[in-house]
C-alpha cells in the first residue's frame, strides 16, 4: 500500500510540473499577444455644440482629445502624437471634415506626418457645397518610438461636434524584427 502511494505521489508531482510548465509556456505567449496589441482610433470632440478650428496663419497641429480606443496607450491625448510601440506595418487612416459660410472661400486640409515629416496629404478646396472633407487610408511600416501625427494646414478648417467627423485612427496590422 505504502509503494503505491508513493508511486502515484510521484504521478501526481510528475503531471503537477508538466501542467505548470505548459501553464508558463502559455502565459509567455499571452503575454507576447497582449503587447503586441496596438491601435487606437480618435475623434476632435465628444461634447459640446457644432465648433470649427482654424483657418491658422501656420500649419498646426490636430490634437484629437476624444479616444474612442487606444489600445497599448500609444496616443496621447495632450500631444496628438501617436508613439509606435513596435516595429510592424500599420494601417493609419485620418478624416478631416468643415463645414463653411456661404461664399466663403475655404478649405478643409492637413498632412499625415511621421517623424515629423510628411507622409501623405489630404484636401478639399470648397467644392461644390458649404462641406469639405477629406480621408486618407496608407499602410506604412514604422519602427518601435516612430511619432505619427496630424498637421493642418495654413489657411484650412476642421470642424466637430458629437458627430466625430473628424478622426484619426491606426492599428498594428503585424509586427516585424
Amino acid at each position: 500500500m505504502k509503494k503505491q502511494m508513493k508511486r502515484s505521489e510521484e504521478f501526481f508531482d510528475t503531471v503537477f510540473a508538466e501542467m505548470h510548465k505548459e501553464l508558463t509556456s502559455a502565459k509567455t505567449s499571452l503575454d507576447g499577444i497582449r503587447a503586441s496589441r496596438s491601435a487606437f482610433s480618435v475623434a476632435l470632440s465628444n461634447d459640446g455644440p457644432f465648433a470649427c478650428s482654424g483657418p491658422f496663419a501656420a500649419d498646426t497641429p490636430v490634437v484629437y482629445k476624444h479616444a474612442l480606443v487606444n489600445l497599448g496607450n500609444g496616443y496621447s491625448a495632450q500631444t496628438g502624437v501617436f508613439t509606435a510601440p513596435l516595429s510592424g506595418v500599420y494601417s493609419l487612416t485620418v478624416t478631416v471634415y468643415a463645414k463653411f459660410a456661404p461664399g466663403t472661400n475655404a478649405a478643409t486640409c492637413a498632412d499625415l506626418q511621421v517623424n515629423g515629416n510628411v507622409a501623405a496629404s489630404l484636401s478639399e478646396r470648397r467644392g461644390q457645397d458649404d462641406e469639405d472633407s477629406a480621408s486618407v487610408v496608407v499602410a506604412m511600416k514604422l519602427k518601435a518610438g516612430d511619432t505619427v501625427a496630424v498637421s493642418l494646414l495654413k489657411g484650412c478648417s476642421v470642424c466637430d461636434d458629437r458627430g466625430h467627423y473628424n478622426t484619426f485612427t491606426g492599428f498594428l496590422l503585424y509586427a516585424t524584427a
